[in-house]
């Protein structure tokens, strides 16, 4: 059987459908690296099973369905060996919004929520939005220059009040996949401080480093289980966070009672289509994933070389994970590094809302000719710079 093509090289225009990503800037001309959300079509698989749903004609209010449930709990174990049962799960809207109520959830308005920084801005805003005290502990660097968690800090920064831990694994934006030894540490440290341990997985199915592999941090051990709140989406890998649906796993019976208490009347159901796109993604999008993955791992090692060659002054620690490159700028001695570029055509995250001033994350989940368009821009605006 031949090999399916599936295409990484071109994508349709997406100005004018309300792209958020793309209709951000007053100028068109402005090329958007910045948000995660890639400019790839999803996986021709998925779009069928859209276009099935639609076929169908009622679009009345859906409930998790067999369907849905089924391809979930077979995805977690044929992918990570993580044997979930249907009783854990809860479908919701989106991460962000779990994240925000796991704040209101598992604190009270007197108790601290830890981070490690830099990280996806909704862990720093999540704590504050509930009135809880943020403590951001900033990542590290181990023996082989990667970065990690500083546990040395974390026990510094802790206090009696701190009841929950926010991990981003594999973490956005440095593209870390962490080992089983550091989420075993952190584990621990959570253990030891009677922390529940939120566990924002959805860059999980984005690895490129073929050395590395992903570990569900709920899947080490009972006592590690028992505290921690996973969250994850196919929205990242398939690129679906418009069909808004993602899943919480939760072993523990009080703590998802907790979450369940939290989120009455505040989340809704999720919508047909999100059930329909989740489902199809994981029975049948693996085939379209392995080509992204070599399409993404392209993307990266362009982007290195590129840096390397033409930007030395820029810093680049390698990736393992993810689409989304994290920048130390701070060598180009730039006031505001994106509003430069921004400036000068392309469309770059600020690393301030990171927690990571002097930074800026570019997404590379785009063509190749695209996303080397949008290098020789940050080039020639640098070469030309007063």
């Amino acid at each position: 059987m031949s090999k399916i093509h599936y295409n990484f090289e071109t994508c349709p225009g997406r100005r004018g459908h309300g792209s958020l990503k793309w209709e951000k800037y007053a100028d068109p001309e402005v090329l958007p690296l910045w948000v995660a959300d890639m400019d790839f079509e999803t996986a021709p698989e998925i779009v069928s099973a859209l276009q099935a749903r639609l076929d169908h004609g009622v679009f009345g209010y859906t409930i998790p369905h067999a369907e849905p449930i089924e391809a979930v709990l077979r995805y977690l174990e044929r992918a990570h060996g993580y044997a979930a049962k249907a009783g854990w799960l809860n479908f919701l809207p989106g991460l962000v919004p779990a994240i925000n109520l796991c704040c209101h959830a598992f604190t009270q308005p007197d108790e601290s929520v830890m981070t490690a920084t830099p990280v996806y801005p909704p862990f720093l805003t999540a704590p504050d939005y509930a009135k809880r005290e943020l403590i951001g502990v900033p990542l590290c660097f181990n023996e082989s220059d990667q970065w990690t968690l500083d546990f040395e800090a974390m026990e510094a920064a802790i206090r009696p009040n701190t009841r929950l831990f926010i991990l981003c694994s594999p973490h956005n934006p440095v593209g870390r996949v962490f080992t089983q030894a550091e989420l075993l540490a952190l584990g621990e440290f959570c253990e030891r401080h009677d922390l529940i341990l939120i566990s924002d997985e959805i860059h999980c199915d984005l690895i490129f480093d073929e050395a590395v592999t992903h570990t569900v941090t709920a899947s080490l051990n009972e006592s590690l289980a028992a505290r921690t709140i996973t969250l994850m989406a196919p929205s990242k890998t398939y690129n679906l966070p418009g069909l808004a649906c993602a899943f919480s796993i939760i072993e523990n019976r009080e703590l998802r009672q907790q979450f369940n208490q939290t989120i009455r009347g505040i989340i809704t159901e999720v919508n047909c289509f999100g059930y329909a796109g989740c489902a199809a993604a994981y029975n049948h999008g693996e085939a379209w994933r392995l080509a992204l993955i070599d399409t993404l791992r392209g993307n990266y090692n362009t982007l290195r070389a590129f840096l390397a060659s033409e930007l030395p002054q820029v810093i680049f620690r390698p990736m393992q994970a993810t689409y989304l490159a994290w920048l130390d700028v701070r060598g180009l001695e730039l006031k505001q590094p994106a509003q430069f570029f921004e400036q000068n055509g392309i469309g770059l995250s600020c690393g301030e809302p990171f927690g990571g001033p002097g930074y800026v994350r570019l997404n590379f989940g785009c063509p190749k000719t695209r996303l080397e368009e949008g290098l020789e821009r940050m080039a020639r605006a640098l070469k030309h710079r007063d």
